[in-house]
């Protein structure tokens, strides 16, 4: 990314927020534009973009309460549904349900009987799979939710959905091609996204118009529901009879030159430093050193 801002003739300097967030506010403060590449936990939950908010500091990415929205699971799938997106069935676990609860053999035969079988276990708010299980027999439930708590204090209880894996990128409200992400392995985990040659990743997807068009449609509307802005990737699982179920909004997508938005975008025409620049131009654009507007 940042050879790609050079690229287009932007000065461009590089700052670690950790361990504390609040070190870098300053220089953030002297920024055109603060470009957030960060994943997961308070780079992506709102964390940082609240304090940027207080501080008056432009940044690329939504602001706090859509990347808070688009991080806990649960929220973002009810907020689909109102939206009319359509989601799979599911079921949480918090931390305040009794471990005596989940890890009984009832509960488990009372979930697999609602939700099918098998069943995605996931931490509720944790990005690039982790903490994911995928369980097929009761027996296995409580020890993948177990796995989940360890990464958070709420644990989603998802209705796996068969067949393909597709992905929309949006950028500044405008839906890119929709791709195609073929992994080595049952699901689209964190050894396909991150260990090179484990997916294969198309675009644009080759599947009808319709459902194309449809799944840009979902897009716009999930952006909506939850408030994001920027640079977003939604992604989704398209069932065997040709139904869309969307997984989740992506609010700080991979941003290297393979990564899944600049490939949408490249089959858009748009290359990778001409992305890059745009989504930098749409920050002070939209936001304009003046903190969050949502």
């Amino acid at each position: 990314m940042a050879t790609a801002l050079l690229e287009r003739g932007h000065d461009v300097s590089e700052a670690d927020p950790s361990p504390d967030p609040l070190a870098i506010v300053d220089a953030a403060r002297a920024a055109d534009v603060v470009w957030m590449a960060l994943h997961g936990g308070a780079g992506e939950d709102g964390t940082i973009q609240a304090l940027f908010d207080l501080a008056g500091v432009t940044y690329t990415g939504s602001g706090h309460l859509g990347s808070a929205l688009a991080m806990d699971k649960d929220l973002s799938k009810h907020l689909f549904r109102a939206a009319g997106v359509p989601t799979a069935d599911w079921e949480m676990v918090t931390a305040t349900t009794a471990e005596s609860v989940w890890r009984d053999g009832a509960f488990a035969a009372r979930v697999m009987k609602a939700l099918g079988s098998p069943i995605v276990v996931k931490p509720s708010k944790q990005g690039s799979t982790v903490g994911l299980s995928v369980v097929k027999a009761a027996a296995g439930l409580a020890p993948a939710i177990a796995e989940a708590f360890r990464h958070d204090d709420e644990v989603m209880l998802e209705r796996y959905v068969p067949g393909r894996e597709l992905t929309v990128g949006v950028l500044g409200g405008v839906a890119l091609p929709v791709g195609e992400i073929i992994p080595k392995h049952e699901i689209y985990d964190y050894e396909c996204k991150y260990v090179a040659g484990m997916a294969e990743e198309i675009f644009p997807a080759e599947i009808p118009d319709a459902v194309a068009a449809e799944a840009q449609r979902f897009s716009l509307l999930a952006c909506e529901a939850l408030k994001v802005s920027g640079c977003v990737r939604v992604d989704y699982r398209l069932h065997p009879d040709g139904g869309l179920f969307c997984l989740e909004a992506n609010t700080l997508p991979g941003m290297t030159g393979t990564s899944l938005v600049p490939q949408a975008a490249l089959a858009a025409g748009i290359t990778f430093p001409e992305l890059c620049e745009r989504i930098a131009l749409d920050a002070v654009r939209t936001r304009g050193g003046k903190g969050d507007r949502e």
